[in-house]
């Protein structure tokens, strides 16, 4: 069961970054949910027509400020996250409200953890970077894991049977050229180069799949809560090719949500000796399945009894278990690998 919201004090939520392609989902998945939203952007002419908007850009605080006045929740969806989260998080404790980013970008969300909890602290609110796909789905899965603390190492594996970027995940990869991160004897370290690779054997559709280590925002957020030595992460290495091929389409809609077809399988193996214990989730369209886990995130801070402050991952914000659960209608989750029901998160 999602989060009950019909006795928050506070349903409005901001949605920076509107017009985008994952925003677009986010304000929709609001809607549907039954949030009262403000669309807010860079410029106003783009802004969903459907809801009430804003105009700020973040090199503007006092509009930004006055963009975000009377908000529960700010949820950044306007990458590059390396320029944008740092001003939208300021602006939104600064209206007393909480933060939330879709971030993949691994020193993004480093940085906002690291820069934002005092501040979240003394304001009483929660920020939660990289809550979407890339970030909060694997920190999920992992918190979710009996024991996944104790573990010598934690492997995140991504499937994905077409990967089409939309414009704003190619601006991001231009502007992103921070080297990337592992953990390695419980310290974040440049991953080894050149990237390793392997092969993962996947459910159905996706079978065996060429992998290559690509860590994103998960190293980040599972490392700030969960004590294991070596966290690293492998993506499909034909996705990446077809990200990386200039001439790959943009996703196109292909239902009445505006999902893409692409299917996705993520696994998180928590390892122990010679013992595996398995989470893994399925589901369609990275983009729009990022609108759930933030919307989910969101309903559960305004929420009565929510008292966690400060900067967090979700999986230390949330319990990850019941979080997972309350999103059936969006990912088929199973834990251990055990034959349970798809869509069912077991005890």
């Amino acid at each position: 069961m999602r989060a009950d919201m019909n006795s928050s004090p506070n349903r409005i939520l901001a949605v920076y970054g509107a017009s985008g392609h994952t925003g677009r989902f986010v304000v929709d998945e609001a809607l549907r949910r039954g949030f009262a939203v403000r669309a807010v952007g860079r410029d106003a002419a783009r802004l969903p027509p459907h809801v009430p908007g804003a105009a700020a850009g973040i090199d503007d605080p006092q509009a930004l400020a006055r963009a975000f006045a009377g908000c529960g929740v700010v949820i950044n969806c306007a990458g590059p996250f390396l320029d944008t989260a740092a001003p939208v998080a300021r602006a939104a404790i600064a209206a007393g409200a909480g933060y939330i980013d879709v971030t993949a970008e691994q020193a993004s969300a480093l940085a906002t953890l690291e820069a934002f909890d005092a501040p979240a602290r003394a304001a009483g609110v929660a920020v939660i970077p990289a809550a979407g796909f890339y970030g909060g789905l694997a920190d999920l899965l992992a918190s979710a894991l009996p024991g996944a603390s104790a573990a010598d190492e934690l492997v995140v594996a991504v499937a994905l049977d077409h990967w089409w970027p939309t414009e704003g995940t190619r601006r991001t990869g231009e502007r992103n050229q921070v080297p990337r991160v592992v953990r390695r004897a419980g310290a974040l370290v440049p991953m080894a180069q050149p990237a390793g690779r392997s092969t993962w054997t996947f459910g159905p559709p996706h079978g065996a799949r060429p992998m290559i280590e690509l860590p994103f925002s998960e190293i980040v957020t599972m490392s700030r809560h969960l004590a294991v030595p070596d966290i690293r992460a492998l993506l499909d290495a034909s996705a990446l090719d077809e990200i990386r091929d200039a001439s790959t389409p943009a996703p196109a809609a292909t239902d009445s949500r505006g999902r893409s077809s692409q299917r996705f399988e993520m696994v998180v193996e928590a390892r122990l000796g010679a013992a595996r214990r398995t989470a893994r989730a399925r589901g369609r369209d990275i983009y729009a399945v990022s609108a759930p886990l933030v919307l989910e995130a969101a309903a559960r801070m305004l929420a009565p009894g929510f008292d966690r402050r400060g900067a967090l991952a979700p999986g230390e914000a949330f319990d990850a278990r019941d979080f997972l659960r309350a999103l059936e209608d969006d990912l088929e989750v199973e834990i251990e690998s055990a034959p349970i029901p798809l869509g069912v998160v077991v005890a």
